[in-house]
């Protein structure tokens, strides 16, 4: 029996709910093949701050540090998001926790389901076969760069991007080792025509082409490959992009398939790798069942594929394709008779 060490992190909102519901098909997945899972809970976002007044506790970075993978929920609280003058935020424990943990780099897979291509706001004909992965950037760029703050009047904010050849490269290497496993297609979206950061990143992947020459790389303004996301999103196979540009693009990516409640992630780096769906922590949905589940679901398939439990992967993501199939889902994407949180993951473990 292979046995895993689970850092579990379920955050804010509706993080608890999708988190259980995921571990609930996790549980059924070991018990068929023979997977155990050794859970260890931590607190981090606005629920660390209320009970111990860091985002990011250092009891977390231990148990996250001592795991083999972590399965992460969702931070975010209106009260810190309606306090500008908030000096303790949620979001810098996330931000914290990639520094930390070193998770340079997000990948956000975007498929388009053929029952929901009626319920995204685009037209059949344009998200029908788009199948891409977005590789982003996680721990520098204008989200870490210093300086930052304000003015002492208060009348001056400022924020500072900063990148490394060292950082892209990393990252760079990754997304064309993705793309030689795909349809050997890499998209490089930057602002080059303005920003000297993404001059930089474009002159350090050109320079890495040659090592790749299966690979046909394109460069893209951001602008552009919003505009492209949206008019042609089968265009794309493997997207690389900066922290800020891959935050944007992936949200939007989401109306592909109808809701951000479809979309996992995976954030790799040097030490442990963070598995998480791309959606927030909706404070709005907490404790109502009605929270989809499926990204998180979806989020521990990847989890175990990276583990080197690739048919277990696989039978959650078979599970979740017949649920999607049958249309047994959660408001979101069913409104005329939608399920709850609980009912979606029950019938998905009941399916591997």
């Amino acid at each position: 029996m292979n046995a895993y060490k689970i850092a579990v992190l379920k955050g804010d909102g509706i993080g608890p709910e999708i988190v259980d519901e995921a571990i609930r098909v996790l549980e059924a997945a070991g018990r068929k093949f023979n997977i155990e899972f050794d859970y260890s809970e931590g607190l981090i976002g606005g629920v660390a701050i209320d009970t111990i007044g860091s985002p990011f506790p250092a009891e977390t970075q231990r148990i996250c540090e001592q795991a083999d993978a972590i399965l992460f929920g969702a931070i975010g609280d209106p009260k810190f998001d309606n306090d500008p003058t908030a000096k303790v935020r949620p979001e810098q424990g996330l931000l914290a926790m990639r520094k930390a943990l070193g998770l340079y780099a997000n990948i956000r897979p975007v498929a388009a389901y053929d029952s929901l291509l009626n319920l995204s706001p685009l037209k059949e004909s344009i998200t029908k076969g788009a199948d891409f992965v977005v590789i982003r950037e996680l721990t520098g760029g204008i989200y870490f760069g210093e300086p930052r703050g304000r003015s002492e009047n208060g009348a001056t904010a400022f924020d500072t991007c900063v990148y490394t050849k060292e950082e892209i490269t990393r990252v760079a290497k990754m997304a064309f080792e993705y793309a030689m496993t795909r349809r050997k297609k890499l998209t490089v979206v930057d602002k080059a025509n303005v920003l000297a950061t993404s001059r930089l990143w474009r002159e350090t992947v050109q320079t890495m082409e040659k090592d790749y020459p299966h690979v046909t790389v394109d460069y893209m303004f951001v602008d552009n490959a919003a505009m492209k996301l949206i008019l042609q999103p089968t265009y794309f196979d493997v997207v690389l992009t900066e922290n800020m540009f891959g935050d944007i693009l992936t949200d939007e990516a989401s109306v592909i398939t109808g809701s951000l409640g479809m979309l996992p992630s995976a954030s790799k780096g040097s030490k442990v790798s963070l598995y998480e769906p791309i959606h927030g922590s909706f404070p709005q949905a907490k404790g109502k069942g009605i929270a989809n589940p499926i990204a998180t679901i979806l989020s521990a398939a990847m989890m175990l594929e990276d583990l080197g439990e690739t048919i277990a992967g696989k039978a959650i993501r078979a599970a979740v394709d017949k649920v999607v199939a049958e249309g047994f889902l959660t408001v979101d994407l069913n409104s005329i008779n939608p399920k709850s949180t609980t009912e979606v993951g029950r019938r998905i473990a009941e399916g591997i």
